[in-house]
This record gives structure tokens, sequence and C-alpha cells, in this order.
């Protein structure tokens, strides 16, 4: 499953909601008590008669027991209506409910039991189970929902072969799709139609799809290294076809590299993917049917930016990859969930990384690391990537589950290289196959295929925290010799005040500071210990170290290198990530100066940023990311206490001083990067993006033209790459072509809920001074709703990101973000938990702040009948 940000989740017969808030604290689920299930359940029957508002589900489970034990058969369920329960085709009595959980006694060690129960889908607004969404069915199931569609022991490590009988009216519901293959289809008298399918592939109940809706296809097919043809579908609605190319031709791409790179082929005769707008997250990988976000399927040029583009193949080779990481083999508990997650992130980074440029493909990662992952493991919501207990599993759906444990793979891949990584992933893959594994399965694979011990490593699995490295390099100019001296440190986390040192695979390497050759080879250093020396020798003139190329470890470096240091490697290093690196440290350095002192000496990024932008050699897409300054949160991120307003004046004062002392080589690149009718390709994507930069700085430099350049541009683009790119610079300006531009967005776009995201998104991030004034009006704008997960995060998730607007000192949008909590908490439990963070991050501020922030994550705690979802969050934040 996919995260909303790749940067991002009902009881059915009322608004549905998880359990109330009790009068005492949720008990916590914990992995030490971990228990093998009581019941196996090899094959279940589901018999669906559909309708929005009372859908009648039919379930026959085939129970065995799973060892000598008395237990009775305990089923999941969450807000059905039982309607009857039968025992080996006999209607029984004796069932009870204990809490949700149906408990059914049971005699033998092998039965059929079967139950009817009721829901409504279209009061479903948790949007998890069964339930509406734009006239069509559809499901989401990870990580609990099946049991809101029928009584089930829903958990990862009980998996079944699944057969699905469908009954609809025809036409209101003419295409009818699940998991597996289709078996049969016919029509009924009363002017219904059925349709069954068959998952011959044992599945725990998180990965069940159904949908069923009045929707067009996008037909194609693919053969697989075996010669098999498996026909391919892409499901929207008739309107959006035209939309579905790119999606496609990613989809068939994913599956000749996971073939070409991990040998893994498709299975099924069939693979669809539908797409739909109401989705807490980004897609689901449900086995042969999986449901998209329509963010992530639908594109083209006018209505989706060179970003969508990418995110799209992103997402569509994620999902797919799942099928073997992820489906194939399952979790044994949601404790493992980066067993998949993490694991499936890594293989779709790689693929991307494939389509297009390798080094700006992992600046982008390494920045979307440090913008949600770096600030989870520092704050109170900071877990392990196999984290000990939860409240709530929808919590644990996070950037470190994510994207951290996706650098742990990439870690393992390090330290084993590409011929031992690729012989311990088959390993994995052949041993595990069919089963719900652990964590601990993986990395066993890792050792026995890589000769490798990695006891210590598995602290990254079981240890929060970012490891921090201090890097210092000495050099004796009479004996050639460097000495390198390292040391690493885990700051406290909640629950683990004491760590232990971590493995850390460091590529490092020497450069001359005289000649800028490099003076060693790369050297892949495995630091594992609280310090270490290591020492080169034959060193012929002073180095320059250049540490953690290509983002080897997710640390943060604290070394010892001057801004002189910085500037020579942001010229001469010739690993593209430490080259970027050295850039934004200077810059960083610089703007952490500025905050505290109020000055700040920009001369030396100033000289750095124009000596890149000379560079010969330098693709556009990596000089767009190597000039760009870090952001506000980064730089806060950086600082004791974060000081919103001083960090706002000393980066735009910084972008103000680039902007006008590099004013001809703005102009220029505006001008040679401009292009003919829009491409989607690597080299078009990055002459875009250094434009769009380059129009940034124009804006910043104060140039009177600016704003006519920009709204020139916002009219003449025939892409939304561009379009949105001088929308975003026109939003930050009090010019009045800035409400031209807005008008005249919306006025195109009313009608295309995914594009007027980006028009809420875009404001909602401006640097005005008004923004959270123009927030609040926003959430009153006809077109906002809180019960579509996309645009909540679009206004309410993206306003709490905008640092110095949401930090505003009358704790107005504190309070506005509380109220919006509350109230989304009501619908969608999952995706207000998910919008809180930004209020748990008071200990970082100054004292005012902080209480009032305390006092509106206090507010939530105390809202009757508040989500288990929220109330975990927000009563950790507050603690």
């Amino acid at each position: 499953m996919v995260l909303w940000d790749r940067q991002g989740y009902i009881p059915a017969m009322d608004i549905q909601h998880s359990a109330a808030q009790p009068s005492t604290t949720p008990a916590a689920i914990r992995r030490e008590d971990y228990c093998p299930p009581a019941w196996a359940v090899p094959e279940i029957t589901l018999d669906f008669r559909l309708d929005p508002a009372e859908t009648h589900v039919r379930a026959a489970l085939s129970v065995t027991r799973s060892s000598a034990h008395g237990e009775p058969l305990r089923l999941d369920g969450a807000g059905q209506t039982p309607v009857s329960v039968k025992v080996d085709g006999v209607t029984i009595n004796d069932w009870r409910m204990e809490g949700e959980q149906l408990v059914v006694p049971l005699s033998g060690d092998t039965h059929v039991v079967e139950t009817e129960v009721v829901i409504a889908p279209d009061r479903n607004t948790q949007l998890m189970g069964l339930y509406a969404s734009g006239g069509n069915l559809c499901t989401q199931c990870e990580a609990e929902g099946f049991r809101r569609i029928t009584f089930f022991p829903d958990r990862p490590d009980v998996l079944s072969v699944y057969r699905v009988r469908m009954t609809a009216d025809a036409q209101r519901f003419p295409v009818l799709l699940a998991n597996g293959d289709p078996v049969a289809q016919g029509a009924n008298d009363d002017g219904t139609q059925w349709a069954e399918w068959h998952d011959p592939f044992p599945k725990p109940s998180y990965l069940f799809a159904l949908v069923a809706g009045d929707l067009a296809v996008n037909r194609a097919t693919f053969t697989t290294m075996s010669g098999r043809e498996v026909e391919l579908g892409i499901w929207v609605r008739a309107a959006d076809l035209a939309k579905t190319d790119h999606a496609l031709h990613a989809l068939k791409l994913s599956m000749a590299w996971d073939e070409r790179v991990y040998g893994r082929e498709y299975d099924l005769d069939v693979f669809n993917i539908v797409a739909v707008d109401d989705f807490n997250f980004g897609a689901m990988e449900n086995k042969g049917l999986n449901i998209f976000n329509s963010r992530y399927i639908l594109a083209d040029p006018d209505t989706a930016t060179d970003y969508d583009y990418d995110a799209i193949a992103a997402v569509v080779a994620h999902e797919y990859f799942h099928n073997w990481s992820g489906n194939r083999i399952t979790c044994r508990d949601w404790f493992q969930l980066s067993l998949k997650e993490g694991f499936t992130v890594y293989r779709d980074q790689c693929f991307s990384a494939d389509q297009g440029s390798a080094a700006v493909k992992r600046i982008e990662e390494v920045r979307g690391l440090r913008a949600s992952q770096f600030p989870e493991d520092s704050g109170p919501l900071a877990h392990p990537v196999r984290p000990e207990s939860y409240i709530e599993i929808s919590n644990f759906y996070t950037a470190t589950i994510y994207n951290k444990g996706a650098e742990l793979i990439r870690m393992m891949a390090t330290i084993l290289g590409p011929v031992k990584f690729r012989a311990a992933t088959d390993l994995y893959f052949d041993r595990f196959d069919g089963t719900a594994a652990t964590c601990e399965d993986f990395v066993a694979c890792m050792e026995e295929a890589g000769g490798v011990d990695l006891r210590q490593f598995r602290l990254w699995y079981s240890q929060a925290g970012t490891p921090r490295v201090s890097a210092g390099l000495s050099h004796e100019p009479g004996g050639g010799r460097a000495v390198l001296r390292l040391a690493q440190h885990v700051p406290p986390t909640p629950g683990q005040p004491v760590k232990q040192p971590m493995v850390l695979p460091l590529k490092v390497r020497l450069f001359g500071a005289e000649t800028g050759r490099p003076l060693t080879d790369e050297r892949l250093i495995l630091l594992d210990q609280v310090a270490e020396t290591i020492t080169f020798e034959a060193i012929t003139e002073r180095p320059v170290l250049s540490i953690n190329r290509g983002f080897s470890a997710p640390v943060v470096i604290e070394s010892d290198r001057t801004a002189e240091d910085l500037a020579f490697l942001s010229a001469h290093d010739d690993d593209p990530f430490a080259r970027y690196e050295a850039m934004q440290q200077l810059m960083l350095d610089t703007l952490v100066a500025g905050t505290i002192n109020g000055t700040m000496n920009s001369e030396a990024v100033i000289d750095a940023v124009a000596r890149t932008l000379e560079a010969e050699g330098l693709e556009p897409a990596f000089l767009a990311e190597a000039v760009l300054l870090p952001s506000e949160n980064f730089i806060g991120d950086q600082l004791a206490m974060v000081d919103p307003d001083a960090i706002h004046a000393a980066r735009e004062s910084l972008r103000e001083q680039l902007g006008r002392a590099l004013a001809p080589a703005w102009r220029r690149l505006y001008a040679e990067m401009a292009q003919g009718a829009y491409v989607y390709s690597p080299e078009a994507k990055g002459r875009r993006r250094l434009r769009n930069v380059a129009l940034g700085y124009i804006a910043a430099s104060g140039a009177e033209d600016a704003a006519a350049l920009a709204l020139a541009q916002f009219d003449d683009a025939d892409n939304m790459t561009d379009r949105q790119a001088a929308l975003t610079t026109l939003v930050g300006t009090d010019a009045p072509e800035r409400e031209v531009a807005l008008e005249r967005f919306h006025a195109r776009y009313a009608d295309n809920a995914l594009v007027l995201d980006k028009w809420f998104q875009t404001q909602a991030l401006s640097s005005r001074d008004d923004t959270g004034a123009v927030v609040a009006r926003l959430a009153e704008h006809p077109h906002f709703t809180l019960a579509n997960p996309n645009r909540a995060r679009s206004l309410i998730g993206a306003f709490g990101m905008n640092q110095r607007a949401f930090n505003a000192a009358d704790g107005s949008g504190y309070r506005f973000l509380a109220d919006q909590l509350i109230a989304l908490d009501r619908l969608n439990p999952q995706t207000a938990a998910k919008l809180l963070p930004p209020l748990g991050r008071w200990r970082r501020f100054d004292a005012e702040r902080a209480k009032l922030m305390r006092a509106e994550l206090a507010r939530i705690v105390a809202t009757p009948g508040l989500s288990k979802d929220l109330f975990e969050q927000a009563s950790k934040s507050l603690d």
C-alpha cells in the first residue's frame, strides 16, 4: 500500500468511526504477545447482494483447529448487523457477541461456518471496508477493514483461498470485479447480473478487494518471461479514460522490470486497476485488483504536473511489485509491516531511478526522508521500524515504516553488493512464498546468501531515532597520512532513553584541495562502534572529505568541513548526491547563522551557486535541485528552538540576494530552457524544472516585471507543470496578477477535483503574511469538503506543513487545525490522525507557542467520542 504523500488512510449502519474513546486509555497491542491463530481458514466463499443502502454478505468459512485446544472460533467484526449463523449447514443459536467479536462454539476440528450480515456502504464515511464513492462500490481492507464487511479472523497470518460471487443491479453496476481471475458471469430475470471470481493463491483478508460500478476500461496485454499472456485493465469513469495511458504504460514497464531485476513473474491471467476519488491512502495492492486513489492514475499534460506523472509511475510500480513483496509473501503480524512496505518502497525507488536520472531520484528520496521521517524520529511519535506496541494500527502507516524501512533495505544491499543481494532476495522469495513472514526472516536470508553477520544490524528494526555521526579529518602534510575520526550517537526517543551503537555503512572518498582530483578510491566503512579511527596513507595534499556518498546511511553528518571545503565539494565531487549535499550544507549553515544572528554572509553561497550554474556537463534536473535552498522546515530542524519568523526572514533574504546577484544567469536560463510542445521525458522534465526554478529566483529578486512574466507563463502554458509553477510564484506575491491567476485557474478547473486540490494546496503553502486568514476562508469555500481525503489533505494538511503560517504567534493556526481535526474525526478518523503531527512538535518552539499547542492537543483528547486513531496520536503528542 502507498501512503498518501509518497512524501502520505464503520460500523456500516451509521456514520462510522473507530471504537470511541473509553473512559480509560485504550489497551495497547504488543508484539511480545503474538500467538499463532487458533483456527485456520483454508477456504472462504463470499456471496454479495450489492446495494449502496443495504448490502447482504453471506460468508462460508472452512475452518480447521490449528492445535490441540478447546477454544471457540472468534471472528472479528465491526458494525455489521448479523442475520444468521450456521455450522455445517445447521442454524445455531448459541453464538454470542463479545465486544465486536462473534464467538462460535465448535466441538470438532473441522467445520464450515456460515454467516449472513447486512452493511450499508453509502453511510461508510471512514472509507474502510465496503463503501460508496462516486456512484460505485469499492473496498479498502488494509489494515483491519475486512471485519467491516463480514465476520472473519481479520489478521494477516490467516491465509485463505477466496471464491467470490457478486449480484447487483445490471444498469447501475454493469462492471463487477474481484481478486483473482474471472470464472463466470450471467444475467438474472429481475434486472440484476452476477459474476464469480476465484483467487487460487491463499491470501490474508486485508488483500480482499471488490469493485462494482459503471466503469470504462483501457486494456492491454503483457507477455511474461515464460510466454504467458496477461490481460491488463485500468478501470475509470468513461470521461477519464483518455488519462490512463501513462499508468498503463508504467504497469507494463514495471512488469518487465521486476522480471529483469528480481526474476519475478506475474501469476494470474488478469491484472486490474481501478481508480476511485475517495481513498484514504495512495493505492492498495489487493491481489490482482489494485485500487488506486485517482490522483495516482489519471494524467494528461493539461491537468498533471511532471511530479504527478512521476508519482503515478512510481505508485503503479509499487503496487505491482507488492505481488511478490507483500502478497505472495505477507506479514505474520502488523508489527512486521515494513517487511512488505520498506522492501517494496526500495524496489519502486530503484525502478524510478532506472526510468530517469538516478541522481535526481536519490535527491528527491532524501529530501522526502528529511521532510517527514527525520522529524518523526525526533518527536513524540518516534517509533522503531518494527514497533513494539500500538493502539490503532493505522497510525503506524508512517514515514518510518515506509521510507526509513526502505533505507534499511538499501543499507543491506550496499553491504552485500548487487550479486549477493539478488541471491538473498531469490532465497527469500523461494523460501517464504505462500507464507506470512517476519522482518527477521528477511534479514536471515540476507545473512545466509550474503555470508554476513547482521546481528547488530537488526538494531535498526528495534531502535528509533536518527543516528548522528561526527566526522573529523586531520592531515599530516609531511607524512602523507590522513586520519578520519568518526563517532556516532543515537538521541533518546520515547521509551528508549539509552541506545546501542548502530551499524552505519558510510561511503567515503578524499579529494585534493589543490588539484581537485580524487586522492582515494571510494571506500565503504562499516561504523559499528561508538567511535572509530580510519587512516589513509600516501595523501599528498590537503584532503577534503566526501562522506555518506549517495546517502549510504540515513544519518545526520556533523563534520569539521569549512565553508571553503563545502564550496569545493559542490564544484568537484564526482558523486552527484554528495555534490548536491555539499551545496545544501553550505546553504544550511549560512541560513542557520542568519536565523540566529539576524545577518548572514551570503558570499560563499552566491559564488558556489554561480559556479554550479556555469559548470559543464550537469543535467538541468540536477542543476535545479542543487540551487534550491533548504526548506524552512528543514532549517528549523537544525535549531534547538524553532523561530518561524526569523527562519522565514533569513531564507527570503538569501533568496533575494541570490536572485539579484545572479539575475543575468536566471534570465539566461529562463530563456534557454524554454521548449516547444509538451513532452514527458527525463530531458524535458529537467528543462522545465530548471526554468521554473529560475522564474522563482527572478521573482525573489524583486524584479518589476516578475509578476507579468509569471502571468504570461501561466496564460501561455500548454501543461500543468508550467502553469502551476507560475501560479505558485504569483500566490506568494502582493501583485494584482495573483488574484487574476487564482480566478482563472479556478474557473478553468472548477469541475476537476484533482486539479482543484492544487488550487487549495498552493494557497495553503503560500509565504504571504495573510495565509492563515486565507486558509480559514478557504475552509468555508463551496468546493471544500472534509468528506474527501484528498481535499482535506490539500488544505488542512498543506497548511500544517507551512511552518510560518501554521505557527502564527497568536495560536490561530493551532485552533484552526484542532477544529478541523475534531470535525474530520467524526467522518474519517484515519485521515484526521494523519494530519495531527504538526501540533505534536510543541517541544521545538518557544514557551508561549508550546503552551498554545498543548492546549489544543488537550482539547482534542478531551473531545467526547473521539476515535482511538486520533486519541492515540494526540495523547502521545501531549505527553
